[in-house]
């Protein structure tokens, strides 16, 4: 399984983002194949806040048109939603004892956490996971 940050999902569906054509490539692929893809909650939300808020981007999408192209990701067979396991907490705990909890770090341990609880790589342009131990991270763009 791999496991997708919610920047790479926000490049793929923004076609104003640079990464933009790459990062769509890149995703379309993934879905395509039979690697599990595992979407986070926490992922998605995030996904919807940003793709749909006017003042980040400069065309934001329709809150429907955002739920559309989430229902059509669940819909791929090989992705399947991630929420926390059974071991989230002590990894959770012990992860953000080694960052803190400065800006977007604690929901990068939280999904960091997901990553290592399922022995998945994570993949996203954030480097900031490279701060967790033992964690495998992939950027797709790289």
């Amino acid at each position: 399984m791999i496991l997708v940050d919610a920047n790479l999902l926000i490049y793929a569906v923004n076609s104003d983002a640079p990464r933009h054509a790459r990062v769509r490539a890149w995703l379309e692929k993934e879905l395509s194949s039979e690697t599990e893809v595992g979407l986070a909650w926490v992922v998605v939300l995030a996904f919807l806040r940003v793709i749909t808020k006017p003042g980040i981007l400069a065309h934001p999408l329709a809150p429907e048109a955002a739920l559309r192209i989430v229902d059509g990701w669940f819909q791929q067979p090989y992705v399947v939603p991630v929420s926390p396991g059974p071991n989230h907490w002590p990894l959770l705990r012990q992860l953000v004892s080694v960052t803190g909890t400065a800006g977007n770090l604690t929901t990068d341990a939280h999904l960091a956490a997901m990553a290592l609880e399922r022995g998945c790589t994570l993949y996203s342009c954030d480097y900031d996971f490279r701060r967790y131990p033992n964690i495998m991270h992939a950027d797709p763009l790289a």
